[in-house]
Formats: C-alpha cells, structure tokens, sequence
C-alpha cells in the first residue's frame, strides 16, 4: 500500500465531470479575426444598417429609391465596364501566363514578368489616370506625336474621359493581375498529360478540347470573377478621369456623400453601396467554388 504522502508518487488529477479545456489553438489567427471585424464586418454592417433606416426608424424608402434611371444606368455602366475589363483582361492575361509558364521555371523572363506583374496589378488610382492623361491624353505627348504625322485618336471625341477608356485603364491593371492569378493553374498541368495524349494518337485540338481545356475552365472562370469583382469596386482611378454625372456606382455613391449642390443623401449611398455588396459577394461565392473545384486537381 502507497502512502498517501509520498512525494515521489504522482498522483494524475482527474479533470472535474463536465468540464473542457478551451482550446487555444485558434490564438494565433486572432490578430487576423480582429483586422476582419473592424475592416471588413463593421463596414458592411454600418452599411446594412445605413440603407434599412429611415428618418423616423427601419424604411425600405432607400432601397426603393433604387429605381431610378440614372442610378439603374449607373448599375448598368459598372456592370459593362467590369464585364469587359474582366474578358479582355482575362483572355489577354491568360496568354501571357502560359507564355511564361512555357518558359524556364527558373528563369530570368519569368522572375522579370512576375515581378512586373506584382508591381502593375497594384498600380491603380489617380496616378495611373495621370499616366494615361499626360500618354494618351488630349494633349499627351503620344497623342501629340500622332497628330503631328496625321493620325487623330480622339477625331470623334475624346474618349478616354469616357466608358471606353475606363476600359481601356482598367485593363492595364487587370492583365497582371490574371498573369498572377492564372499562373498557378498553369504550373499544375503536367507534360505527361500531353504525351499520353499524344501516344494514344491525340493532337493539339484534342489535348486542349478534353484534357487541358476543361482542367483550366474552372481556374480561368474564377479568375474572370476575381477580375470582375477587381474593376467592379475600383473608384479612384474613374473618380479622376470621369468627374461629370454618375456614370458608375463608385462615383455615384461619392456624389451622394459629398455633393455640394444639394444632393447629399446617405441613406441612398449606403443603399448603392449595399447593392454592390450583394453583387461581389455573389460573384466571390462562385469564385470559391470554382477555385474548390481547380484545387481537387491542382495538389
């Protein structure tokens, strides 16, 4: 029989019936957790809120006064402006990728273009606007330079204050963006594919119809969503090339914020800003179930 008081005998203790260890594994995502909360959750319930409340208490009154022509078109810009900014720059960006993922893995071009890619993917604002505006702009030295040998880019107006060149502008930041994105999926399609493809009497067309083709839709849709989403909430570089009207939501939702004739009115903008939080967060759903579906191949 042990005696109760030897020391060298350990005696393990018993956890109490019914209680559990809080688990602390969690800790160390707690500063990212916090960073979500104030930057991302608040906002967006302030938002919410914003476009619920009324003078007197809870009112749909905002998201009514949705319905509007200007603001319905505003909608419409946005949409167009982010689609075709996303195709051009998806397609564009998508073989500029496989031209570098056909290269030296190791080598400098592909070090030089990621870099590159790095850097222009987050080259965005009014200082890319100034770029385009002192380069192609109505008295830009390249439009200059074609004027002088008689060739006028601007002959039926000046569309770079415009739709069109917001295009244009967008796309010059979407193009790395997609290189940076698509690049990945690319590295993960195997040349052994290819060569039994080959050996079982497959050409080109049929390697990308059935082989290549469908393991890279997924990856090269939700990279065109993220390329969407991207254009679709950028507002500093329209906000210094277009300053008349409300021809995107962005510009619009400022207006209402800032307006100096009148206008202001914060429970439409938070309205508008609740309807492109809708709209993104559809778009970056069908963003991550595609990118599940690219994962189950691209381990």
């Amino acid at each position: 029989m042990i005696a109760a008081g030897n020391p060298d005998v350990k005696t393990a203790r018993r956890p109490r019936e019914g209680g559990r260890r809080f688990p602390l594994h969690w800790i160390g995502a707690l500063p990212f957790l916090i960073y979500v909360a104030l930057f991302l959750l608040l906002p967006t319930a302030i938002v919410v809120v914003g476009a619920f409340a009324g003078k007197a208490g809870p009112s749909l009154s905002n998201i009514t006064d949705l319905n509007q022509g200007f603001l319905l078109n505003a909608f419409f810009s946005s949409l167009l402006i982010s689609t075709a900014s996303a195709v051009v720059g998806a397609v564009a960006g998508a073989l500029l990728a496989y031209a570098v993922a056909t290269g030296n893995p190791r080598g400098v071009l592909r070090r030089v273009v990621s870099s590159a890619c790095g850097v222009l993917a987050q080259f965005g604002g009014v200082t890319l606007a100034f770029a385009f505006i002192a380069t192609i702009g109505s008295v830009g030295f390249i439009r200059l330079w074609l004027q002088e040998r008689g060739i006028d880019i601007f002959a039926n107006g000046v569309w770079l204050t415009e739709l069109p060149g917001l295009v244009l502008v967008y796309t010059y930041f979407q193009i790395p963006l997609m290189v940076l994105v698509f690049l990945p999926a690319l590295d993960g399609i195997r040349p052994q594919w290819r060569e039994a493809t080959e050996s079982l009497g497959g050409g080109t067309w049929h390697y990308w119809r059935y082989v290549a083709g469908p393991l890279l839709a997924p990856a090269f849709l939700g990279a065109t969503l993220l390329l969407f989403a991207n254009a679709f909430s950028a507002y500093a570089t329209a906000a210094a090339l277009i300053s008349q009207g409300n021809p995107i939501v962005p510009i619009a939702i400022s207006n209402f914020l800032t307006s100096e004739t009148g206008r202001n009115n914060p429970g439409l903008a938070q309205a508008l800003a609740l309807g492109m939080v809708v709209i993104v967060a559809i778009v970056m759903a069908l963003y991550a179930l595609l990118q599940r579906r690219t994962s189950r191949w691209l381990r």
